[in-house]
């Protein structure tokens, strides 16, 4: 069970600066929106300690001058753990069974961090991710208060919380995890399937993902996460009411469509001249991000669903980490790639997916439901089709997105994943062209107002730093 620590109040009866620290957990999906929340802090006047590893530290964006001095990076050194990649200090350099000898070198992490506190006095408020369960009696230890961020959706935060008079009967199997729970008490679907389950437990550690969070959550002074009332009003209700303090939605975070049309690139120049060939809405953008693993037997049958469609698209193929390069070029079935030609292109390697998605021609993302990619589709107005594949709460922002009903998620086959090539060409169809899906297409222009509002989400970031100025 979580145990709860004595934490200091936070006290700050005239406004200030606040010296912040924030520590993000070792994924690039969670370390960029933990660097937009302290750059709008560092505007606002407060100093920020980014804390992570230095090759973590060295992919972020280069810092706007005007800030420079508001955000101190401090590197920490990632201690060997046996089973651990030389080298390796992200979840998108390791294949997801891998990912537990990450949380091990992680949670080594703890001395460099206390030794820091202590050489670091006027620290008073930490930022925190879900993943160092043993922060609260060393947050005591320096009269330092949590502040949780979920980089998550509400509806996955309240799927995984459980209320205190619930906690005997708590989920076991995996079973349970694919029923709404009972306190989410308002028509969703919020759920796993069992082979997202299965997938998940892949990359768990000794400590569940789920005791981490519930150990953060019951002694952080603040939980703040990914999301806006204009979306998730009822999941917000939810956790407001069975954990009993501040529940700060951040907004969205979307990212400026300004900062990627500034900026000058070859490979995207040739895209784009692509791109301008094809007619309004008419081609589809796949991704699957940097961490999603399929087996050679899906991969192809992916690619048979995308050519079944007849559609033009766009492709992004990333090769698995620690995978033989060989073994990579098979992913794509042979003779794909000449078959598809006049009407689709694949890339290999990183590609400029905003540019992408925000381009007249791209009408839908065939994406793998991470949020920050789900938040970038709908930003530009963009509907989406479903594929949650990898572990996290991608299953769970399906379901979410599915029930805005503003994408519709692939068939699979519950128990092992299994997928046909029909079902993916069915699926894209029906989201990019038939006429029952312009439900979807039409709920994913008018979302555009809420996930790519920039001032929305600033407004709530606003709110969030006066929390932590006052209470």
């Amino acid at each position: 069970m979580a145990t709860q620590h004595s934490t200091p109040p936070m006290d700050f009866s005239t406004k200030k600066q606040l010296h912040i620290a924030v520590f993000p957990w070792l994924a690039y999906g969670h370390i960029v929106p933990f660097l937009r929340v302290s750059q709008f802090l560092a505007q606002k006047g407060h100093r920020i300690y980014y804390i992570s590893t230095a090759k973590n530290i060295s992919r972020l964006p280069k810092l706007p001058p005007n800030l420079s001095s508001n955000i101190s990076f401090v590197p920490l050194s990632l201690p060997h753990v046996d089973g651990l990649p030389p080298g390796v200090e992200s979840t998108s350099e390791l294949p997801i069974q891998k990912v537990p000898f990450l949380k091990k070198a992680y949670d080594m992490l703890q001395t460099q961090l206390a030794d820091f506190f202590k050489r670091s006095p006027q620290i008073k408020v930490i930022i925190h991710d879900f993943c160092p369960y043993w922060l609260p009696p060393v947050a005591v230890q320096f009269g330092i208060s949590l502040v949780y961020f979920s980089i998550l959706s509400a509806s996955t935060i309240a799927f995984c919380s459980c209320p205190s008079d619930m906690l005997d009967k708590k989920r076991v199997s995996p079973e349970d995890f694919t029923v709404v729970p009972v306190w989410m008490d308002y028509p969703n679907n919020i759920a796993f399937k069992l082979h997202e389950i299965a997938g998940h437990q892949e990359c768990e550690d000794t400590i569940t993902d789920l005791e981490r969070h519930e150990t953060l959550l019951l002694n952080c002074k603040i939980m703040a996460m990914r999301t806006c009332y204009e979306l998730e009003p009822e999941a917000l209700r939810v956790l407001t009411r069975i954990h009993q303090k501040p529940i700060v939605p951040l907004g969205l975070l979307p990212p400026s469509l300004s900062s990627i049309q500034d900026t000058r690139d070859e490979n995207w120049e040739a895209l784009k001249k692509w791109l301008d060939t094809k007619q309004e809405m008419s081609a589809f953008y796949v991704a699957l991000g940097s961490e999603v693993n399929l087996s050679h037997e899906l991969m192809h049958e992916l690619a048979y669903g995308i050519e079944k469609s007849e559609l033009p698209f766009i492709w992004v193929v990333r090769k698995p980490p620690l995978v033989e390069q060989q073994s990579a070029e098979n992913m794509i079935p042979p003779g794909f790639e000449e078959r598809v030609s006049n009407r689709g292109l694949v890339l290999r390697g990183w590609a400029p997916q905003l540019k992408i998605l925000a381009h007249s021609s791209i009408g839908g993302f065939l994406t793998h439901c991470g949020w920050s990619s789900v938040i970038e589709s709908l930003g530009v107005g963009k509907p989406l089709i479903l594929f949650p594949i990898g572990s996290s709460d991608l299953g769970l922002v399906a379901r979410l997105m599915h029930g805005k009903k503003v994408g519709l998620e692939i068939e699979r086959n519950n128990v092992d994943g299994s997928f046909t090539s029909d079902s993916v060409a069915m699926c894209i169809k029906r989201v990019m062209v038939d006429p029952d899906g312009e439900q979807f297409r039409a709920n994913a222009r008018v979302m555009k107002e809420i996930f790519g509002n920039i001032q929305l989400s600033d407004n709530y970031l606003n709110e969030f730093t006066r929390k932590l100025e006052i209470i």
